[in-house]
């Protein structure tokens, strides 16, 4: 931005001094200065940083587990930041007329003489207009007589005007008011008056502050207590009179008594927890708080999600209680497969990009209208990169199914075909262990599921249900994708050509 004027800040005035001829000159005045321009800044920016872990396959992606992280919970931030460098003053902006002397005054300190020329003769009264006597003829014409105007109209005339000029005075004073006053304000939108937009306003119920708005009072901060330190994750509610639904490993650590569990609302208030029961085969465990006021979430049918759509991640990562993030799906059914101590997770999931981070875990990912469609779980890393923003979410309709179970008899199941695969077979889909390598294990269970339909060992199985496997891990999500009792169909591969089977999936208690 570029001042004008001298040390005052304002331009100086020319004067005016009269002319010995009569007229008038203006002196030169002074030329505007520049002032320095603004000087720009980058504002700091602050990271985060917390340390990752989980199985690394084989030539795959890193799949890591949300929670876990030592109590209190809550991992330091570092900002880093800087200022850029200052602005350039800018030139200095010539003012007036003329070139810009050395002094800084514009052209020369005063103005030529302006004559008026010679001053004309003056004529006697007495003469004509060339200067001669008048012609004898000339005599003055007598003056003819004008009619004057009653005193009484002229009264009532002015009488008028005064009325007319009153009047006049009023209205243009409060026009002149009113303009005033409203140039005298800082202009403010209608969002402000609360007549439309966020501020001030109903939310609109399809943005992410209107998702936020419905979901945030459901969303809870979970805390495990146990004498070794503890972990943090995320949870929400699924039904008013008191139950909860999180990870497994969020609560492992205090899963055989080994700890507490306390549940912390968005008001503030917390409650210890009871553990209704949980499973590591899809990493989620069932809560319960002495509570009967509470407002749950709804549970969306997540097998009608589609790829793109937006959906919004609420949880408290890196201890962060309230975090809103929002993405796309960005693809389904994913296989994925977590490593949880001595446990193991297979999960069909939901890859979004909303940003999920440590302490997401258990955290509800929800669709436009705020519905649950999936449970925050695991992100993908790097080992040089760390996490590269792809997180996974179990499907809904498995949190429905698997919570369902829990609270009815306080465990759950998952299906099984009964066989064994192979996890050194390099070839096209996965194997049933031959039966020369079986080395004590059973490659078809007897009596199993697999069996009864005609499974053998050393059997190449290249689709489920006309979707291609090309790995165990993605075999056994699809498998657990299903409910036991559910027909699958498996295609074989048998000397260059295929057949089908349907296999009728059996139960195994989850541990």
């Amino acid at each position: 931005m570029t001042t004008s004027g001298g040390p005052s800040g304002e331009q100086d005035r020319p004067e005016e001094r009269p002319h010995p001829d009569g007229a008038w000159a203006p002196t030169g005045g002074a030329a505007a200065a520049g002032g320095p321009g603004p000087t720009n800044a980058t504002a700091p920016m602050a990271g985060w940083s917390a340390p990752n872990q989980g199985y690394a396959a084989p030539g795959r992606t890193e799949v890591t587990t949300q929670g876990g992280y030592a109590s209190p919970g809550r991992t330091d931030g570092s900002a880093q930041g800087g200022y850029g460098p200052p602005g350039h003053p800018t030139q200095p902006t010539p003012r007036g007329t003329g070139a810009l002397a050395p002094s800084g005054f514009a052209g020369p300190t005063a103005g030529p003489s302006i004559s008026s020329g010679p001053t004309p003769p003056s004529v006697p009264a007495n003469q004509g207009p060339t200067g001669f006597p008048p012609h004898p003829g000339d005599a003055p014409r007598p003056r003819p007589r004008r009619r004057g105007v009653p005193a009484a109209v002229v009264a009532l005339l002015m009488a008028l005007c005064l009325l007319l000029g009153v009047l006049g005075g009023i209205v243009g004073g409060r026009v002149l008011l009113q303009d005033g006053s409203r140039g005298s304000e800082i202009p403010t939108s209608d969002v402000a008056t609360g007549s439309g937009g966020s501020a001030g306003g109903d939310l609109n119920p399809d943005s992410v502050a209107g998702i936020a708005a419905r979901v945030l009072p459901s969303t809870v901060y979970i805390e495990v207590r146990t004498g070794a330190g503890g972990s943090t994750g995320s949870g929400f509610v699924l039904r008013e009179d008191g139950y909860v639904v999180t990870n497994s490993h969020v609560i492992a650590a205090a899963s055989n008594g080994a700890g507490q569990v306390v549940v912390v609302f968005p008001d503030g208030s917390q409650e210890e927890a009871e553990i209704v029961g949980s499973t590591s085969d899809y990493d989620l465990a069932v809560l319960r708080v002495d509570r009967g006021d509470l407002t749950p979430l709804v549970l969306a049918d997540s097998d009608a999600v589609v790829v793109g759509e937006p959906v919004v991640a609420i949880g408290a990562p890196l201890g962060l209680e309230g975090t809103v993030t929002s993405g796309i799906v960005s693809a389904l059914d994913r296989p994925v497969s977590v490593a949880g101590g001595s446990d193991r997770s297979f999960i069909n999931a939901i890859q979004t990009d909303a940003a999920i981070n440590p302490g997401n875990s258990g955290g509800p990912l929800v669709n436009a209208s705020g519905e649950v469609i999936g449970v925050n779980t695991a992100i993908a890393t790097d080992q040089q990169a760390g996490a590269i923003g792809l997180g996974f979410a179990i499907p809904s309709v498995q949190v429905r199914r698997t919570a369902e179970q829990i609270i009815e008899t306080g465990r759950a199941t998952y299906p099984i075909i009964g066989a064994t695969i192979a996890g050194d077979y390099t070839g096209e889909g996965v194997q049933v262990v031959p039966a020369d390598q079986a080395d004590g294990v059973e490659p078809v269970t007897p009596g199993g599921p697999a069996d009864a339909a005609g499974l053998e060992a050393g059997d190449v199985i290249v689709a489920i249900d006309g979707e291609p496997v090309t790995t165990a891990d993605e075999l056994i999500v699809k498998i657990r994708a299903h409910a036991p009792g559910d027909v699958v169909t498996l295609t074989l591969l048998e000397d260059g050509s295929e057949r089908d089977i349907e296999v009728t999936l059996g139960e195994q208690e989850s541990q």
